[in-house]
């Protein structure tokens, strides 16, 4: 039986739908928002594995590529890995179900979302949270509590309920929240330097709404939820905690108390869980490691956080408040663009800053669209940082979700693409850990950009915090080492400017946390992040004024779109060329933005000054350096501004009578000349002797009186097409020259026609005007590389453009 319900929810209708599909499943439910549509499902498995020492649960978030109408891109035509967004969003779904089970929990539970609907405006992944909890309580699990999840955004000063993409593009919070009525679960926020006053705020605001959620989640599971089961729980033998807490309470104290480090600390626990194993342990007897190893483990945590709670002393010796020795450094890399190394205790993070183009930005294919990311921050967790051997493999979840919560930290930082219009990678390698990488690499990040003279807004800082709580107490700790994140009993990572918080992210071990325990933990929280700050700005407090000498230097300039088409040139044959004379790296977007990128300042100025000749236009009166570029009976063509080309006729060569063109000039020398015409098809005409001063003009007259006549030219011509190159070309069996010419407005073939006889032979009259007598007639219709009759029709590919408009083309590298 179906059972639906639903209700308006931040101004939009939220459906809830359970017994139609999945029906199979422990628990199954739809969840729509909008035009968004999520199926989530619950199964247990019916057995409970054997000697497990953790809780089996696995979250899958999947996204479908046709609930939003689109069809894989690539080679494979289905879908592929998890995306980043998957990934994080299954964490989402993962991190507040985990506290809700029963100590000793032993089958395997597995959650699974599909996005089925994706509506470009709602975000699927609150949608996933909402149904896999509402699933659970369909399911035959005993859990503690119902969940409910909720957006909030907070916009022009009024706080948003599940604000839509569009409106998250404005919003100062971007917080993700799951909750019971009066418990905080898990928190995951992004901000622009919002106040702790804000962000508490936000909070309140979500666990508010989610009551709602709530409500209708119970009164679903009233109706078609499954009867709850008695499921085995995994319980270590009686009396053997007693016995395991009297033979190992005092070494543990010990420990406690000796401030030891780390490994040494790992090494007397190994050495006391052997020892009790072999004592405790018979062949075929009730007790097994397992059993000893969760017995001991209880113990420690009761220990460690009894002498937290009663003497406001840690196991390494520090108060709550005390935050463990920093060091920092930049500049360790000799061939990064920026680099730095932070060290906080027995956590240490080595960040590298790499700047490249537009081209190197990250293209985003997500269900909700395409998008660009022009800041990436990926984070690396070896297996040595903690002194394991284990294979290496490509980041997984905890990577993903550690690179993401330090990107969200310092993304809204980032100066915008018109004053900084580098891409930048960031790279956090974590050589050391125990305790909080991921503001270990929020703290080197921010550093290691600044060291590259990136103009961050402001240095970002971040904290670990961790809670011990009991029914009678809490103690909040600062700067939390690896040991107390595994016994306490919270998790809370905030980071952020000396003027607010940028990311944060809190999870939960126990059955929530009130607003009082929050307020207390932001404030702490605070004090510690100014300073770590102070430190960090000891010896690096702003973006270095100048870029690494290593660093591609971009210059950018807009050009007129239509335009781009010149300065790719045919086949790419023009852009390609600049690259190669200037060795500099050229990125164009069809908006008419060019990047210039080149270590070379003198090599980023000669690119830059050859793209603006080839889209500027030539004025009248003005003089140019040009060369010459093909010679004919009647004058000489020359090439000036990069790619213009104009006609220096005979009469305009020089100061007396020129008999031969080749006389004054021959192909490739270099001539400085002087626009003294374009037509209205835009063709240039050209004069040698009007951009020279009258002494100049003298000497070339002499000097060419006293060499005599020059030799004739050797014939070029073009076999196939009769067209004269150069002789570095070689003829071809397409005049690829032609069609680029024409869409220039321009007739590269006007003066062809004299090659072939003088106007006479062709039946020209010498009265019909100067263009004539230079063999122009393409405006009568006429193919001057065919004699005496209309020239074939232009085909189509012969004026197609470099570039098609059309097909999404966004910049291309060269």
């Amino acid at each position: 039986m179906t059972t639906r319900l639903k209700c308006v929810w931040g101004g939009r209708e939220l459906v809830f739908e359970t017994g139609k599909v999945a029906k199979q499943a422990d628990g199954s439910v739809t969840v729509q928002y909008g035009g968004s549509m999520v199926l989530s499902t619950v199964v247990v498995a019916p057995e409970p594995k054997a000697e497990v020492d953790f809780l089996p649960l696995t979250c899958e978030y999947q996204e479908k590529t046709y609930s939003a109408g689109k069809i894989p891109g690539g080679f494979f035509k289905r879908e592929g890995r998890p995306s980043e967004k998957a990934t994080l969003s299954s964490r989402l779904i993962d991190r507040p179900i985990r506290p809700l089970f029963p100590k000793g929990w032993a089958n395997e539970v597995q959650v699974v979302s599909l996005v089925l609907s994706a509506d470009g405006e709602n975000d699927t992944d609150v949608l996933a949270m909402i149904g896999s909890f509402c699933a659970l309580g369909l399911s035959s699990i005993p859990l503690k509590q119902q969940l409910a999840a909720v957006r909030v955004g907070l916009i022009d000063g009024q706080y948003v309920l599940n604000p839509t993409f569009k409106q998250l593009e404005t919003s100062r919070l971007n917080v993700v929240l799951a909750a019971s009525r009066d418990r905080v679960m898990m928190v995951e926020a992004g901000a622009r330097e919002a106040s702790e006053e804000e962000t508490l705020a936000a909070i309140d605001f979500g666990q508010k709404a989610i009551r709602e959620i709530i409500d209708l989640a119970e009164e679903l599971v009233t109706k078609a939820g499954k009867p709850k089961k008695e499921y085995p729980l995994l319980k270590t033998p009686d009396g053997l905690e007693e016995k395991v807490r009297g033979l190992a309470t005092e070494r543990i104290d010990a420990l406690n108390r000796n401030a030891s480090g780390k490994n040494s600390r790992e090494e007397e626990m190994t050495a006391l869980r052997k020892s009790l194993i072999d004592e405790l342990v018979v062949d075929e007897g009730p007790v097994s490691e397992t059993h000893v190893k969760s017995a001991l483990a209880a113990v420690e945590k009761e220990l460690v956080n009894r002498m937290i709670l009663r003497e406001k002393r840690r196991a390494d010796g520090r108060s709550p408040k005390t935050i463990r020795p920093i060091t920092c450094e930049v500049g360790l890399l000799p061939r990064a663009h920026g680099s730095s190394l932070f060290t906080r205790g027995q956590t240490q993070s080595l960040a590298a800053t790499t700047l490249g183009g537009s081209d190197d930005e990250q293209t985003v294919d997500a269900i909700e669209g395409e998008s660009y990311k022009r800041f990436m921050l990926h984070y690396n967790f070896p297996s040595f940082s903690v002194g394991e051997v284990r294979p290496i493999r490509g980041p997984g979840r905890r990577e993903i979700g550690h690179g993401a919560l330090a990107e969200r930290a310092l993304a809204p930082v980032m100066p915008p693409e018109l004053e900084f219009p580098y891409v930048v990678r960031l790279v956090s390698d974590i050589l050391e850990s125990n305790g909080s990488s991921s503001m270990a690499t929020v703290c080197a990040g921010s550093l290691a950009l600044m060291d590259a003279g990136v103009p961050i807004k402001a240095a970002v800082s971040g904290i670990a915090m961790g809670l011990v709580m009991n029914e009678a107490a809490h103690v909040v700790l600062t700067d939390i080492a690896g040991l107390e994140d595994h016994l306490g009993d919270m998790d809370f990572k905030v980071a952020g400017t000396e003027q607010g918080i940028t990311a944060l992210q809190m999870d939960i071990k126990i059955g929530g946390v009130t607003q009082d325990v929050l307020k207390e933990v932001f404030g702490q929280a605070r004090e510690a992040r100014l300073e770590i700050l102070q430190a960090m700005n000891g010896v690096l407090s702003k973006a270095r004024a100048e870029l690494s000498p290593l660093a591609p230097r971009i210059v950018q300039l807009t050009i007129d779109p239509e335009k781009i088409g010149a300065v790719i040139g045919p086949g790419g044959k023009m852009i390609r060329r600049i690259s190669e004379e200037t060795g500099c790296e050229i990125n164009i977007e069809d908006s008419g933005v060019v990047q210039v990128l080149s270590t070379d300042a003198d090599a980023s100025v000669k690119a830059v000054d050859w793209i603006k000749s080839i889209v500027a236009e030539p004025e009248i009166g003005m003089v140019y350096e040009g060369r010459v570029s093909r010679m004919m009976k009647f004058g000489a063509f020359a090439e000036f501004m990069h790619g213009k080309e104009g006609l220096i006729h005979v009469s305009e060569l020089a100061e007396n009578r020129v008999e031969r063109p080749e006389d004054v000039v021959r192909v490739g020398d270099a001539v400085k000349v002087k626009v003294i015409e374009i037509d209205e098809q835009g063709r240039i005409n050209l004069s040698r002797k009007q951009a020279m001063t009258p002494e100049e003009l003298k000497q070339d007259t002499q000097a060419r009186a006293q060499a005599g006549p020059r030799p004739p030219m050797p014939p070029q011509r073009d076999s196939f097409r009769g067209r004269p190159h150069r002789r570095d070309e070689r003829p071809r069996g397409r005049d690829f020259g032609r069609g680029r010419d024409q869409d220039r407005g321009r007739d590269q073939g006007r003066g062809q026609g004299q090659d072939r006889g003088s106007d006479q032979d062709r039946g020209r009259d010498q009265d019909r005007g100067s263009d004539q007598d230079r063999g122009r007639d393409q405006d009568q219709g006429q193919d001057p590389n065919r004699e005496g009759g209309e020239g074939p029709p232009r085909r189509d590919h012969d004026r197609r453009p470099f570039r098609d408009r059309d097909s999404g083309f966004r910049g291309r590298r060269y």
